[in-house]
Formats: structure tokens, sequence, C-alpha cells
């Protein structure tokens, strides 16, 4: 019968394993990656080649140039101004998103798995029903209510993230309880939440943070796609989905205002779905003992 490995976040801290890192190629790509994109909203709070919300109409339209080095849109505002400030809220979005799911999502699982019975499939049957209003649908829903607008983009994500972190919590955590030492824990007199806290959720934090990177990717996507729609990042504020929903109208007079918001997504979710795959890698005791 084939057992379940739960990598431990110890394992961030063992002897070599930034060594292992360094050397393997999905990691190093998806850090460099990430970083550049934590880099380029980083640099647009302190400077930017031009202003993003400064209109110059006599311009508009420009091919890349020393001037505008991306060029300019149809409202003749610097593209590559757009694209760092346009991170912001890409990386917004995912860091609370992400945020909502994890935190609900890991308290439920652990709940899940420490109490069982009709909690845990009452849990579980709550899941499977949030699993029906995909981020898009529930953005929808929400718009009609409350209006377009950043904030309901965010809870309709993390709304989402809920199901998944739950279930992969309480698989985890249910890998754990089967094990001698929380057996011996109980023995000892410890009860159900000290369990979870000094046992459970430490030895399945890396499985979440593994997680939480793929879920970020997700998150960045969802984002530029309600964008693109209207549904999310309202002007003025610079958005990577609206410059593309902005741009689709131009495909054939300026192809490249498409080009630069679709590279920069695509290279956002690439680096950290590079970056999670090789945390999960690394994180694995079994690999790490093979290398």
């Amino acid at each position: 019968m084939s057992t379940i490995v739960v990598p431990s976040a110890a394992a961030l801290t063992v002897p070599g394993f930034w060594r292992r890192a360094l050397h393997h190629r999905s990691f190093a790509i998806g850090a460099v990656l990430s970083a550049l994109l934590l880099l380029a909203a980083a640099v647009s709070f302190v400077w930017t080649p031009w202003s993003p919300y400064e209109m110059d109409m006599a311009h508009k339209l420009q091919p890349p140039s020393a001037s505008h080095w991306l060029g300019t849109d149809t409202f003749g505002r610097d593209v590559g101004s757009l694209l760092l400030v346009g991170a912001r809220a890409s990386i917004l979005v995912g860091v609370i998103a992400v945020g909502i799911g994890l935190v609900a999502g890991t308290a439920l699982g652990l709940l899940a798995a420490a109490k069982r019975g009709w909690v845990e499939e009452g849990i579980m049957r709550l899941t499977d029903f949030s699993l029906a209003f995909p981020a898009i649908l529930s953005a929808i829903m929400m718009t009609a209510v409350f209006g377009a607008g950043i904030v309901n983009a965010i809870v309709a994500i993390g709304i989402y993230n809920i199901p998944t972190f739950a279930r992969i919590t309480r698989a985890s955590a249910n890998a754990i309880w089967s094990r001698e030492y929380v057996a011996a824990a109980r023995a000892c007199g410890k009860g159900t939440f000290a369990i979870t806290m000094q046992h459970v959720l430490p030895n399945i934090s890396a499985v979440l943070i593994v997680q939480s990177t793929i879920r970020f990717a997700i998150a960045i996507l969802a984002e530029a796609a309600l964008s693109y729609l209207g549904l999310g990042t309202q002007p003025p504020q610079p958005s990577w989905g609206r410059m593309l929903s902005e741009a689709q109208t131009m495909m054939f007079q300026a192809p490249l205002l498409a080009v630069w918001p679709g590279m920069a997504i695509a290279l956002a979710v690439l680096g950290l779905n590079l970056l999670g795959d090789g945390l999960r890698d690394l994180l694995d005791p079994r690999l790490a003992r093979a290398r």
C-alpha cells in the first residue's frame, strides 16, 4: 500500500537545501521571474519613466523609442509605466486573495481532520458546493449586487481559493494524524488543539507554501481575466488585464499593445508555477534523499 509523504517546512533549514535549490532549474528560473515581478512593483512606487495617468493624445500609438521604451497606448500613455504600475494590482490581488483562501481553507481543513465524523463530512460537502462557483462567476454575481471593483474581485478569488486549501489541508493533516508521534502526544495527555498547532500544522506547512505559490499564479490570471471583462481593477488604476482589453480594438494598427501585457501575465504566471514546482520537488523528502 502506498504511503502519503508530507514534506515538512523544516526541510527549508536543513544543510544543503539552498545548494540543491540553486541547481534546480525550475526553482531557479521561477525564483528569478518572481523576483522580477516583485521588483517591477517595488520600483513603480519610487520611479516610472512617465506618469501612468498622464495622457498625451498628440503622441498616441507611438512605436518603441528612446523616450517611450515600449511605445504609447491609444491615450498616449507610456506602456512601460503602465506595466510597472500594473504589477502592483496583480501582486495586491494575489497576496490578499491567496491569504483569504489560505487562512480560511487551512482552518476548515484542520478542523475537518481533527474532528472527523459529521464535521468533516459537512465541511467537505460545503467545499464541493463552493467549487460550483468559480472566481469569474462569483465576481459577476458580486458585481451585479455591489458594483465592479478590485475589492469584489479579491473577495471572489479569495472565496474560490478556500475549497482548494481546505481539501489539501484535510488530506495532509489526516496523514499526520495517523503518525506514531501524534499517538504518543495523545498518550501524554495533549488535547486536539495542542496537537494540531504543535504537530499537525508545522508538518503540513511546506505543502501549504507550495500550494500558495501555485494559487498566487492562478489569482494573477483570474485578476487579469476579470479586469479584461471590466469587473476587476477600475480606471484610472493600470491593470494588465484592462491593457489587453483596450488593445484588442487596435490589433492591426498597434499589435504590440497586446503583446506587452500578454507577455507580462505569461511570465508572471510561468515564474510562479515554476517556483511552486521547484519547491514541491525540493521539499519532498524522497527527492531530497535521492539528490
